[in-house]
Protein backbone atom coordinates (compact mmCIF):
# COMPACT_ATOMS: atom_id res chain seq x y z
CA UNK A 1 0.00 0.00 0.00
CA UNK A 2 1.40 3.63 -1.49
CA UNK A 3 1.45 5.81 1.68
CA UNK A 4 -0.14 9.50 0.47
CA UNK A 5 2.67 12.25 0.55
CA UNK A 6 0.92 15.89 1.39
CA UNK A 7 1.94 18.42 -1.00
CA UNK A 8 5.00 20.88 0.46
CA UNK A 9 3.97 24.11 1.02
CA UNK A 10 6.01 27.19 -1.08
CA UNK A 11 7.84 29.07 1.55
CA UNK A 12 6.46 32.45 1.63
CA UNK A 13 8.70 35.12 -0.40
CA UNK A 14 7.30 37.85 2.14
CA UNK A 15 5.97 38.60 5.56
CA UNK A 16 3.61 40.49 7.21
CA UNK A 17 5.37 42.20 10.06
CA UNK A 18 2.21 44.43 10.90
CA UNK A 19 -1.08 45.66 9.41
CA UNK A 20 -3.15 48.39 9.90
CA UNK A 21 -6.37 49.52 8.54
CA UNK A 22 -6.32 52.50 6.63
CA UNK A 23 -8.51 55.19 8.30
CA UNK A 24 -7.53 58.58 8.58
CA UNK A 25 -8.23 60.85 11.19
CA UNK A 26 -10.39 63.86 9.31
CA UNK A 27 -13.77 63.00 7.21
CA UNK A 28 -15.30 65.60 5.43
CA UNK A 29 -19.15 66.90 4.47
CA UNK A 30 -20.74 68.83 2.08
CA UNK A 31 -23.64 71.30 3.05
CA UNK A 32 -25.85 73.73 1.60
CA UNK A 33 -27.91 76.41 3.61
CA UNK A 34 -31.46 76.89 2.92
CA UNK A 35 -33.91 78.95 3.38
CA UNK A 36 -37.77 77.56 2.81
CA UNK A 37 -39.58 80.64 3.24
CA UNK A 38 -37.11 83.21 1.32
CA UNK A 39 -36.79 81.89 -2.88
CA UNK A 40 -33.31 83.45 -3.20
CA UNK A 41 -30.69 81.32 -1.41
CA UNK A 42 -29.10 83.36 1.47
CA UNK A 43 -25.24 83.87 1.01
CA UNK A 44 -22.90 82.40 3.44
CA UNK A 45 -19.71 82.96 5.05
CA UNK A 46 -17.34 81.20 7.08
CA UNK A 47 -18.16 82.44 10.74
CA UNK A 48 -22.18 81.45 9.88
CA UNK A 49 -20.85 78.10 8.59
CA UNK A 50 -19.21 77.29 11.64
CA UNK A 51 -21.85 78.73 13.83
CA UNK A 52 -24.69 76.91 12.20
CA UNK A 53 -22.53 73.41 12.64
CA UNK A 54 -22.14 74.33 16.51
CA UNK A 55 -25.64 75.27 16.81
CA UNK A 56 -26.58 72.00 15.39
CA UNK A 57 -24.32 69.62 17.55
CA UNK A 58 -24.80 71.48 20.90
CA UNK A 59 -28.93 70.87 20.32
CA UNK A 60 -28.52 67.76 19.25
CA UNK A 61 -25.36 66.62 21.79
CA UNK A 62 -25.28 69.49 24.26
CA UNK A 63 -22.43 70.42 25.75
CA UNK A 64 -20.31 67.49 24.06
CA UNK A 65 -21.47 69.02 20.79
CA UNK A 66 -20.20 72.18 21.51
CA UNK A 67 -16.43 70.69 21.98
CA UNK A 68 -16.67 68.75 18.17
CA UNK A 69 -13.46 70.71 16.84
CA UNK A 70 -15.07 71.78 12.86
CA UNK A 71 -12.45 73.22 9.71
CA UNK A 72 -14.11 75.29 7.61
CA UNK A 73 -12.58 74.64 4.82
CA UNK A 74 -14.62 76.13 2.20
CA UNK A 75 -17.67 78.63 1.31
CA UNK A 76 -19.14 79.25 -2.06
CA UNK A 77 -22.26 80.91 -2.16
CA UNK A 78 -24.72 79.19 0.10
CA UNK A 79 -22.62 76.06 0.29
CA UNK A 80 -20.30 74.82 2.49
CA UNK A 81 -16.99 71.88 2.89
CA UNK A 82 -16.17 71.44 6.78
CA UNK A 83 -14.11 68.82 8.28
CA UNK A 84 -14.42 67.15 11.52
CA UNK A 85 -13.03 63.95 13.24
CA UNK A 86 -13.54 60.91 11.87
CA UNK A 87 -14.79 59.34 15.08
CA UNK A 88 -17.84 62.78 14.89
CA UNK A 89 -18.43 62.24 11.75
CA UNK A 90 -22.10 60.11 12.23
CA UNK A 91 -23.12 62.23 15.56
CA UNK A 92 -22.43 65.28 12.74
CA UNK A 93 -24.20 64.28 10.48
CA UNK A 94 -27.05 62.96 12.41
CA UNK A 95 -26.82 66.48 14.65
CA UNK A 96 -26.76 68.56 10.95
CA UNK A 97 -29.91 66.50 9.31
CA UNK A 98 -31.82 66.48 12.99
CA UNK A 99 -31.95 70.51 13.11
CA UNK A 100 -34.52 72.61 12.65
CA UNK A 101 -32.68 75.69 11.98
CA UNK A 102 -32.72 79.11 12.93
CA UNK A 103 -34.02 82.84 12.01
CA UNK A 104 -30.93 84.93 10.69
CA UNK A 105 -32.14 88.62 10.09
CA UNK A 106 -35.79 87.51 10.40
CA UNK A 107 -35.59 84.56 7.55
CA UNK A 108 -35.37 81.05 8.33
CA UNK A 109 -32.35 79.06 7.59
CA UNK A 110 -31.57 75.33 7.43
CA UNK A 111 -28.44 73.70 6.84
CA UNK A 112 -29.35 70.38 4.48
CA UNK A 113 -26.18 67.76 4.59
CA UNK A 114 -25.17 66.98 0.44
CA UNK A 115 -22.94 64.41 1.40
CA UNK A 116 -20.13 62.93 3.82
CA UNK A 117 -17.12 60.44 4.22
CA UNK A 118 -13.94 59.24 5.34
CA UNK A 119 -12.07 60.51 1.89
CA UNK A 120 -12.83 64.37 0.62
CA UNK A 121 -12.10 62.82 -2.95
CA UNK A 122 -14.63 59.98 -3.30
CA UNK A 123 -17.15 62.74 -1.98
CA UNK A 124 -16.03 65.33 -4.32
CA UNK A 125 -15.00 63.78 -7.41
CA UNK A 126 -12.50 64.57 -9.89
CA UNK A 127 -14.16 67.78 -11.54
CA UNK A 128 -14.78 69.49 -7.67
CA UNK A 129 -11.26 69.43 -6.04
CA UNK A 130 -10.20 72.08 -8.08
CA UNK A 131 -12.58 74.20 -6.98
CA UNK A 132 -12.70 73.44 -3.16
CA UNK A 133 -9.01 74.51 -2.94
CA UNK A 134 -8.93 77.55 -5.01
CA UNK A 135 -11.96 79.19 -3.77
Amino acid sequence: MATLNPPKQKSAKSTEIRSLPLRPQSSYAHLELLSPSAPPFPTLDTLQAHSYCVAALTRFLGDTGAGVPIDVLSVQGNRCWVRVPSDDLSAFAAAVTAWGGTKDGGVDVVLRLLGCSDWLGCLVGGDGQEDLWTS
